[in-house]
């Protein structure tokens, strides 16, 4: 080979080497970056070329696929009495990104995880399109109709647990939105009008995304700190706090309680029932802060990574001196809790003191109805002992039976509760958030345990407490979870 000829098929062949790193370079190196990168339209072509698969509640599917006409998209994706599931649901749009169940089972739901390789398989060989599987939820359409229709016209949210398993019951947010209005490709002036509405903010999940002040319904919190620490022996011993009580480190700022019952000195049991800040204030204050933090992160406080699977925001007990200990004991100060978390509470009290993972999906199904994963319960934590458990239980029953809470009574059912309102805003301007948490018992244990936070209504502010606003909305859903349990 003469060198002309020579030095031609060097150059070729170098062409060819550069041609396959570069190839090999974008299939293998390059290849999620490019399938994920925003202008890529094919990922989302192929994701809405047959039918999703769906989010199952109670054996019925609450979501679905339609065939459209469009250009690029042959479907898109629906949704039955969206706005009430639109918390659990998230969205799955032809344009924007999906969230929430919709999100964390993508890949399920459109076919492609890998557990799926089989069926994908079979249904190439058959001729078959691509099917997405089924994710089949822990949730309770009756509990979460009455936590929506409960809600109604208030801006608020509704987390329901089994204290027994963890299971998820209900998740219900307001005001709310409908997943359908942005599932397709030409939605641009819905997207906006949702994204932008920052006054009522439809797509914020409170159950799981947004923190308040738990204000008094943390002071069971603090009373399992009281027991647990031996600062008291049970809730019907006599508390050492007088009349007056004066938060430490201060000239003279007292502690005032909201109740014209007495306070000075009584038991755990009535402060609870009437809801005394002088007493678990002072509680709070004689344990001290760390002590403190650690008996809330027994019940889930300050954990980053708490996932039903859908992510959910920090609940934080914080780090801080002497007086503002003693308020964030009272569920003020820059004490923030999730309604997930104070449904957690209350579960792990109802369960005698054992606190279960809280988890939302029960199975993930193929699309020939084999299940490929079952969430097994698990134990989180035990925040405190059963006989601690059972005596707070005791407590919490007296607050439903003759204290704050009664209208969340249900007949011949043993319902605890506590009740919360929760002041914010500089110098506690912003109208009170009313809360209240709450379990149902029979026979077999606690089947329920709920929490409701009413973050903004049209009552008038003199009015808002949580056993008016809250506990009934709490009693409703009690009531259907306990007509369907098992």
């Amino acid at each position: 080979m003469n060198k002309p000829v020579r030095r031609i098929a060097i150059f070729c062949g170098l062409l060819v080497l550069a041609l396959m790193i570069r190839g090999n370079w974008l299939q293998f190196v390059k290849a999620d970056e490019l399938k994920n990168d925003k202008n890529n339209m094919r990922v989302n072509i192929a994701r809405y070329s047959q039918p999703r698969g769906n989010i199952i509640v109670d054996g019925q599917e609450i979501t679905g696929s339609e065939e459209v006409n469009g250009i690029n998209y042959k479907y898109r994706r629906t949704y039955k009495n969206g706005e009430m599931w639109a918390p659990v649901t998230g969205l799955s749009s032809q344009v924007y990104k999906p969230t929430m169940l919709e999100g964390v089972e993508d890949k399920i739901l459109t076919g492609d995880d890998d557990r799926l390789f089989f069926n994908r398989t079979i249904d190439m060989i058959t001729g078959k399109g691509k099917k997405g599987g089924d994710v089949i939820t822990t949730l309770n359409s009756k509990a979460q109709e009455a936590a929506f229709k409960g809600l109604g016209n208030k801006k608020g949210a509704v987390a329901a647990l089994d204290p027994r398993t963890g299971k998820v019951l209900a998740l219900a947010s307001t005001p709310s939105y409908d997943p359908s209005t942005v599932a397709g490709a030409n939605n641009g002036a819905a997207w906006e009008k949702l994204s932008k509405d920052d006054k009522n903010k439809p797509m914020l999940n409170r159950a799981l995304r947004e923190t308040y002040p738990p204000g008094s319904t943390f002071k069971v919190v603090t009373a399992a700190a009281a027991l647990e620490n031996k600062l008291y022996k049970d809730v019907d011993e006599k508390t050492n706090s007088p009349k007056g009580w004066t938060l430490p480190d201060t000239q003279n700022l007292k502690l005032p309680n909201e109740t014209t019952m007495p306070c000075d000195n009584v038991s755990m049991r009535a402060a609870l029932q009437w809801s005394c800040n002088s007493v678990f204030g002072k509680i709070s204050a004689d344990l001290g802060n760390q002590k403190m933090i650690e008996q809330a992160d027994k019940f889930g406080f300050n954990s980053d990574d708490l996932t039903i699977p859908v992510g959910v925001s920090k609940s934080v007990y914080p780090k801080d001196n002497r007086p503002q200990n003693a308020m964030a004991g009272i569920g003020q100060a820059s004490n923030r809790a999730t309604p997930l978390q104070m449904a957690m509470v209350a579960a792990a009290i109802a369960n005698n003191g054992k606190l279960m993972e809280p988890y939302m999906v029960d199975k993930l199904r193929a699309p020939n109805l084999n299940v490929i994963e079952t969430h097994q319960p698990k134990e989180m934590s035990r925040p405190l002992s059963p006989e601690h458990a059972q005596t707070l239980q005791s407590a919490m029953e007296t607050v439903v039976e003759e204290g704050t809470g009664t209208s969340a009574k249900i007949d011949d059912v043993k319902v605890g509760g506590k009740t919360g309102t929760a002041q914010h805003g500089v110098d506690n301007s912003g109208n009170p958030y009313a809360w209240f948490i709450s379990y149902a018992k029979k026979g077999d244990g606690s089947p329920v345990a709920v929490a409701v936070v009413i973050e903004g209504s049209n009552t008038m502010r003199d009015d808002i407490a949580g056993g008016k606003l809250a506990a009934p909305i709490a009693k409703s859903v009690m009531e259907a979870v306990l007509k369907t349990s098992k």
